[in-house]
């Protein structure tokens, strides 16, 4: 079948749908994953494809056409089309390929998916394992189009549509370098002295990012931050500069606080910052065989690991 000249692909119908379920430009780049220019140079490259204004740009948002809510509602069968054939695609590939592909967040995947993967492979050593390492939101974005099979992510909250399961709380700390005033501050610091201060983040869409977001949001938004990084290494190796304060999980910071070149910063009234980790996969095709084997076991490997941490404390 030969399509006439100018038909547009479904990327960009999907841009035009979420532009028209979010009101903006810049909302439908956020959950493309892509900019807010971009979003407007592929629209308007529509625009002229279909010699059609489909879009009224203005200061507080983007408003459809009459032409673009038409061609919104021809797009929904389309792109519900594509969804279908690829999730047929993504079954047919699953069938014929015996190995599992597996995506997980940075935190997770450097620090804890390793030992997962291990315990996997005494209990089935004949299984290829892809795994790829992404940050929360990529690695949601790769379950729901279904390129994984699993994932395993960090926050606060467990992304809408998908099916998952706990498999441990991960703690976060504060961390300074030890010539930091709130290294030697008697006092506790407040979340709201946090909240108000320059910190060192991760890049959006990272997990921790989120969790550390959602805890600091509540005390009054957070600042402007000191520089956003785009992995745990970078952040650490910052911090030890003195060039900011910034939160991140025990498992990553473990070493430097036993070093002493990071100090952990004592939260008032006892807060304790925390997140996560969850394994999730497409509720179409929830785990089975060597997927529920590693939930499973990631699972029980973490509950041993807090077990005898709890009895060496």
């Amino acid at each position: 079948m030969r399509f006439p000249p100018g038909t547009p692909d479904l990327e960009v119908l999907g841009l035009l749908v979420s532009v028209a379920e979010l009101g903006s430009l810049g909302a439908a780049a956020r959950r493309h994953g892509i900019s807010q220019p971009a979003v407007g140079m592929r629209i308007g490259a529509l625009e002229k494809r279909l010699r059609l204004r489909l879009v009224d740009r203005g200061p507080t948002g983007s408003t459809l056409t009459d032409a673009g809510h038409a061609v919104v509602e021809l797009a929904r069968p389309v792109l519900a089309a594509g969804r279908t054939l690829m999730d047929g695609v993504a079954d047919l590939q699953r069938e014929l390929d015996p190995g599992l592909r597996v995506v997980a967040s940075k935190t997770i995947g450097d620090h804890r998916i390793p030992h997962w993967l291990s315990a996997l492979r005494k209990l089935r050593p004949e299984l290829a394992v892809a795994l790829d390492v992404a940050n929360s939101e990529q690695v949601t974005d790769a379950v729901r189009d279904r390129t994984a099979a699993l994932g395993f992510v960090e926050g606060p909250h467990a992304p809408a549509g998908l099916g998952n399961r706990v498999v441990v709380t991960d703690e976060l700390a504060v961390v300074v370098a030890p010539g930091h005033p709130w290294a030697t501050r008697p006092r506790a610091v407040t979340l709201r002295e946090v909240a108000g201060t320059p910190l060192l983040w991760r890049e959006k869409g990272s997990g921790t990012r989120d969790t550390v977001w959602s805890a600091l949001a509540i005390h009054g938004t957070p600042v402007r931050p000191a520089a956003e990084l785009g992995s745990a290494a970078a952040i650490l190796a910052t911090a030890r500069s003195g060039t900011a304060p910034a939160v991140v999980s025990r498992l990553i910071v473990a070493h430097e606080l036993r070093a002493g070149t990071l100090r952990e910063v004592r939260l008032a009234d006892g807060v304790v910052l925390a997140r996560k980790f969850r394994a999730i996969w497409h509720r179409r095709t929830p785990p089975a065989g060597p997927a529920a084997d590693l939930v499973e076991l990631a699972v029980r490997i973490e509950e041993a690991r807090i077990r005898r941490g709890s009895r060496a404390g």
